[in-house]
């Protein structure tokens, strides 16, 4: 069944039915089809414009369709156009002609603009609950391994931090990202059903009353925006995409703390594979895949913007294209989201590692620059005295806390025995905390 050709002469090439159906793609639009359909003939019956039995009789129909899609009754499939044609085809086989009333008043360009609203906000909702979850396994793995590890700039061993704190800066840029698609909802939360084609309907219609009941804030204000807008979906894919940086940097974390090189973390075997020839081999694959992945959302971004960068209004045929990218990139998102949640609740912290490794990488050298300011050194002069003293304890095989005072006193006069608690680890972090709260 097809929802146009009265003014066609030869019918459609099979090659170009096959290339334009979109059915494989958009059946998984047939809830919100369905519920955008009833909420259209609520209001048709409401402006008069179908009777009371007519709708009774639509909307009856339209609801066993969609529990006989749930139940496996009826599986979408055929050569239909797209899942518009399906249902409605499905409709007038069950109902006869009055079925065909349902396209009353509607294009299928507000049509799917309907629905690829309401699936998309519904979707965003099930993205910040991923989200949420996996700020939950983050923090809840923070406050379980409250112990020291190194700080890294240019992947070098800067400064002494805590392992709670490294995480929860993941925690808090997954803040930022859920706020993000909240804002995103906010500004999608318009209803396109009513444009029609472009311009409206000659038909006396409500659309607030529509919007209203499929939870919108309002109606859109400009019918050909309304039907060719799909800055929502590209808002929503730039979003996953700054998600998808954060996940992969997590991931690229992970990959490197669980390396023979560093041993900070175990991932359990249950996000990892093995080699088939190094029986020996433990690979972080699920981390791997995760920052595998990041680019493929980067490209849906980048074909949806690239597919709409020359289009006028209002709807054309291109946009069709919208569903196959934003579908990709939502799925990926959101596998990506729970398979982090999952392996970060999962992995083992190696404390002891971490200890290990701030011992070894002179962490407090930046706090005895500071001791040194403390008594009345210049920085710049500070910063040359504590590069001497790191030498010294390189050529020594020595930490700067294991350094006798006379040792220290060689390279600095101005140096006391209060240094030793200057540069304590534990109270270099205290410190830290006490300047954040002050904060």
């Amino acid at each position: 069944m097809k929802l146009w050709g009265g003014r066609f002469r030869k019918e459609e090439n099979k090659l170009m039915e096959d290339f334009n159906s979109s059915l494989k793609v958009d059946k998984r639009l047939y809830f919100e089809d369905i519920k955008g359909s009833i909420a259209h003939v609520n209001m048709l019956v409401q402006c008069d414009l179908l009777t009371k039995k007519e709708g009774d009789d639509i909307v009856k129909s339209l609801l066993s369709i969609l529990e006989d899609i749930e139940n496996g009754t009826l599986r979408i499939e055929g050569s239909f156009e797209d899942i518009h044609s399906f249902v409605e085809a499905h409709l007038t086989e069950r109902i006869g002609e009055t079925g065909k009333k349902l396209h009353t008043a509607r294009s299928r360009n507000d049509q799917v603009a309907t629905d690829m609203r309401l699936y998309a906000k519904n979707k965003a909702l099930e993205v910040i609950e991923y989200i949420e979850d996996l700020q939950n396994s983050l923090e809840k793995k923070a406050k379980e391994n409250n112990v020291i590890m190194p700080g890294y700039t240019h992947l070098q061993r800067a400064q002494v931090i805590t392992f709670q704190h490294h995480l929860m800066a993941y925690y808090n840029m997954l803040d930022r990202d859920r706020k993000r698609v909240l804002k995103a909802i906010d500004i999608m939360n318009e209803s396109p059903l009513g444009c029609g084609a472009l311009a409206g309907t000659t038909h006396t219609i409500n659309r607030a009353m529509t919007a209203e009941e499929l939870g919108f804030a309002k109606p859109v204000d400009n019918f050909l925006d309304g039907v060719s807008d799909r800055d929502y979906l590209l808002e929503l894919m730039s979003d996953f995409s700054i998600i998808m940086m954060h996940l992969s940097r997590l991931s690229e974390e992970l990959i490197l703390w669980s390396s023979q090189e560093f041993k900070f973390i175990t991932i359990d075997d249950a996000y990892s594979t093995g080699s088939s020839i190094m029986p020996q081999k433990k690979n972080p694959d699920a981390a791997e895949l995760i920052r595998g992945k990041t680019g493929r959302v980067y490209g849906s971004l980048t074909s949806l913007l690239t597919t709409m960068k020359g289009l006028p209004l209002a709807y054309n045929k291109d946009m069709q294209e919208d569903k196959e990218q934003f579908f990709d990139s939502l799925d990926t998102v959101l596998s990506c989201l729970n398979i982090m949640s999952h392996m970060i609740s999962t992995m083992k912290v190696n404390s002891e590692n971490m200890k290990k490794a701030v011992k070894e990488g002179f962490l407090n050298a930046t706090e005895v620059a500071d001791y040194l300011v403390s008594k009345g050194v210049a920085f710049r002069d500070a910063h040359s005295i504590v590069g001497s003293i790191v030498i010294y304890c390189e050529d020594h095989h020595k930490a700067i806390e294991d350094l006798t005072l006379e040792e220290l006193k060689s390279l600095s006069p101005k140096i006391e025995d209060d240094l030793y608690e200057y540069i304590d680890y534990q109270n270099i972090l205290n410190k830290g905390i006490k300047v954040a709260l002050l904060k």
